[in-house]
C-alpha cells in the first residue's frame, strides 16, 4: 500500500481539499483506497458527510489491539473508505509522548490495513508534533500544498530544513501550488521564484476557484458536482502529475 500524506504548518491552504479530491479521483482510477482523517477537526470525514467518533482518548486508540480496522466507514464512492477524525486526536501527542516507541505507533496501527487497499491517505493536523513526526515516517510521499505567498513559502522551507535536520527522508516532499490567483502579480513571481529553487515542486497547482470552496456545501469532491470546473480539472492535472512523479499507474 502506498501512502500519502497531506501536510502543511500552516492551515488554511488548501491541504483538507487536496486530500479529499486526490483520495477520490486515485479511487475512481482503479485504486482501492483508504483515506484517514488524521485532524480532530474532521474536515475531510465532513466532506464525506460522516460525523467524527469521538473516543474518551488517544490513549484508547493508540492501544487497539486489532489496528484501526473497526474504525473504516464506507463512503459513497464504492472503491473509497474512509477512517473519520476522532476528537481524541486532540490529545494524541500526550500519549504518543507516554510509549517507547512514539514515532512508529501509527504506522504500527495502520500496518494491517496494508493488505486491503493500493493507496492510502492521510489528513493531517496543520501543527508540528510527534503526531506529524509519526506521518513522516509512514508515508511514502508528503504532499505539500503551498500558498504563493512569502509566508507560505517560508513554512516550507521550515518544513524541509526540519526534515534534514531529524534525518527524515526531505525526498518524500511533493510541494504543490495551492489557491493560485494569476492575476496577482505576487502569486506569478513566487511561483517562478520557487519552482527555480525547488526542483521537486510539482509543476500543476490549484487555482483559486469558487468551485472548490463549494465542497463545503455540497459536502463532496468538487469532481463530483463541477466536473468541467477549473478547480475539477486542476485537481485531474495535479493526481496526473503526481502519479507520473512516484510512477503510479492513472487509470482503470
Amino acid at each position: 500500500m502506498m501512502t500519502f500524506a497531506t501536510y502543511n504548518l500552516k492551515g488554511g491552504v488548501g491541504k483538507t481539499a487536496a486530500a479529499v479530491n486526490l483520495s477520490y479521483l486515485a479511487s475512481l482510477g482503479g485504486h482501492k483506497t483508504l483515506l484517514w482523517d488524521l485532524d480532530p477537526q474532521g474536515a475531510a470525514s465532513f466532506y464525506f458527510r460522516i460525523e467524527p467518533t469521538a473516543t474518551k482518548n488517544s490513549a484508547t486508540l493508540l492501544e487497539r489491539k486489532r489496528g484501526l480496522g473497526p474504525a473504516v466507514r464506507g463512503t459513497n464512492y464504492p472503491a473509497l473508505e474512509i477512517i473519520p477524525a476522532d476528537l481524541g486526536y486532540r490529545d494524541m501527542d500526550l500519549a504518543l509522548g507516554e510509549l517507547r516507541k512514539p514515532n512508529e505507533r501509527l504506522g504500527k496501527l495502520l500496518a494491517p490495513l496494508a493488505a486491503d487497499y493500493d493507496l492510502a491517505f492521510i489528513d493531517c493536523a496543520p501543527h508540528l508534533s510527534l503526531t506529524s513526526e509519526n506521518v513522516f515516517d509512514l508515508a511514502h510521499w508528503l504532499l505539500v500544498p503551498v500558498i504563493p505567498t512569502p509566508l507560505a513559502v517560508r513554512a516550507y522551507t521550515q518544513l524541509r530544513e526540519f526534515c534534514e535536520r531529524g534525518k527524515l527522508a526531505h525526498k518524500k516532499l511533493l510541494p504543490f501550488f495551492s489557491m493560485v490567483d494569476r492575476r496577482r502579480q505576487l502569486h506569478c513571481k513566487v511561483v517562478t521564484q520557487f519552482a527555480q529553487e525547488h526542483p521537486e515542486v510539482l509543476h500543476s497547482f490549484v487555482p483559486y476557484t469558487s468551485q472548490v470552496e463549494k465542497m463545503g456545501e455540497q459536502r463532496a469532491p468538487v469532481q463530483t458536482f463541477a466536473p468541467s470546473s477549473p478547480g475539477a480539472r486542476a485537481f485531474v492535472a495535479l493526481w496526473a502529475a503526481i502519479c507520473a512523479r512516484v510512477g503510479l499507474p492513472n487509470g482503470p
